[in-house]
């Protein structure tokens, strides 16, 4: 396994865009588990093409978003952003991503001043204390049976270097063969402190949130995931809804679940919550999950 000196400044290297003309951007592109970039990759990256085009005071409440082809690891990623509106009190912003001339995902993002309102929000669901359990390393070797390739092990380790991600259960990989509950938690942090830049810490989030929302349709159907071959998929869409601040550097609870899934496609949603409480994100994701054929 070949593990970075500090993955987490890596990462944040990889959503430091270069800016190439005014309203477009060149993102670095790398793998993921699969031959083809990571989804929260280019959403994260789309994001912070937005931001960057955005007044300061002014912090993204909601995103929508496309995933149209496949991206190529071994190819940069261009961002153009569309400056659609510019309010009183919203900006809405959209951004094409291209690779080899062809778009690849497409991204509108709003963002808001803010402002006092009226409040309430859904309780935090019980979970343990993320502390008590075990960290990706620990986890993931004790199902290395479950993966035909060995590396695996090794690369969905390397590829979570930069984030404490610990599963509060089995992940669906853990128990393959046995239909659970369509609903999974996990527990999330940046390995390190960032900037207090709160679009940096949403950008963070948006990338995470890509990592396991699908992970509540493999578990109804006891299926293992990518990782171990019982099923093939992608994202197809995804959007996130910002509702209060939070740090992406200390613990948020990803509390996933999924309603349905029918026509090759299966459908996750999510609540983030920060540690003491506070519903900061809802989340929904709905993506191709298909049954290899032979």
């Amino acid at each position: 396994m070949n593990e970075s000196p500090d993955p987490l400044l890596d990462l944040l290297h990889l959503l430091d865009l270069e800016q190439i003309e005014r309203d477009i951007f060149r993102g670095e592109s790398r793998s993921a588990l699969v031959p083809r970039v990571f989804g929260g990759q280019v959403a994260a990256q789309a994001l912070v093409a937005a931001g960057r085009t955005v007044p300061a005071d002014r912090g993204a409440h909601s995103l929508h978003s496309y995933f149209l082809r496949a991206g190529d690891p071994g190819a940069p990623i261009v961002y153009t952003v569309d400056r659609i509106r510019d309010g009183k009190s919203f900006t809405t912003r959209r951004v094409v991503a291209v690779q080899h001339g062809q778009p690849i995902f497409h991204l509108s993002a709003s963002f808001q001043t803010h402002e006092e309102g009226m409040e309430h929000q859904a309780p935090m669901p019980a979970a343990p204390d993320p502390e008590t359990l075990p960290t990706a390393a620990e986890m993931l070797p004790r199902h290395a049976d479950r993966f035909s390739d060995p590396s695996v092990v090794d690369r969905l380790i390397e590829a979570r270097q930069a984030v404490d991600l610990r599963y509060v259960d089995a992940p669906p990989f853990g128990t393959v063969g046995e239909p659970r509950e369509p609903r999974s938690q996990v527990w999330f942090r940046t390995n390190g402190k960032l900037a207090d830049d709160p679009l940096l810490h949403v950008c963070m989030a948006t990338y995470v949130s890509d990592m396991t929302l699908l992970d509540s349709v493999l578990l109804a159907h006891g299926r293992g995931g990518w990782a171990v071959g019982d099923v093939v998929g992608a994202s197809l869409d995804h959007a996130m809804w910002f509702h209060r601040p939070f740090r992406a550097d200390e613990w948020l609870l990803y509390d996933q679940e999924s309603p349905s899934a029918s026509g090759g496609r299966g459908l996750g949603q999510a609540r983030i919550y920060t540690a003491d409480g506070r519903l900061a994100i809802t989340v929904i994701q709905e993506g191709v999950v298909r049954i290899p054929r032979g």
